[in-house]
């Protein structure tokens, strides 16, 4: 299928296909899409490697169980779909500096590197202090018409505006 070698898709074709997916999500399993706790799940993994069951010790854990589940396999999914989408359409390339940070902020692997890392901290951060994350919040918590999501996607929305703004009109 030729849509599958294209650059960019239609946001109004995606948004429908996300729609159809979540719906049919909570059809299939009465579960909600989201992904913020496979990442939380994944650090208890890592965590009982080293620590073993002691793990489970931690009143977190104990709710929200290191394991594999269906929201884990998705996120795998989601990575795997991506970077086949890129071979499919040809922009796949390995790179450690997009052009646009570079052209704003240089060549540095250190900077680049420092910030993701500060970003996904403030973003994991968030997502737990928030109950969700955009998926959980912007997709599924939305189409349940459920008014802490409908805030939560506003404040994301005014978030990413006003750091994009920071990071290329004040710090750039």
């Amino acid at each position: 299928m030729e849509i599958f070698n294209e650059l960019r898709w239609s946001p109004y074709a995606v948004g429908i296909g996300i729609g159809m997916l979540s719906w049919l999500t909570f059809l299939i399993s009465g579960k909600p899409l989201a992904s913020s706790t496979s990442f939380a799940r994944t650090s208890g993994m890592i965590e009982k490697l080293f620590r073993g069951d002691k793990v489970h010790d931690k009143l977190y854990y104990q709710k929200t169980k290191p394991r594999v589940d269906w929201q884990w396999m998705l996120v795998l999914g989601i990575a795997i779909g991506a970077f086949i989408s890129a071979l499919l359409s040809g922009d796949f390339k390995g790179q450690w500096i997009p052009s646009l940070w570079e052209s704003a902020f240089g060549a540095s692997h250190l900077l680049r590197l420092a910030t993701a890392l500060l970003g996904g901290v403030f973003l994991g951060f968030g997502a737990r202090w928030g109950s969700g994350c955009t998926s959980g919040h912007g997709i599924s918590g939305t189409l349940q018409l459920a008014v802490s999501s409908w805030i939560s996607a506003v404040c994301f929305f005014i978030g990413g505006i006003f750091a994009a703004w920071l990071l290329y009109h004040v710090i750039a």
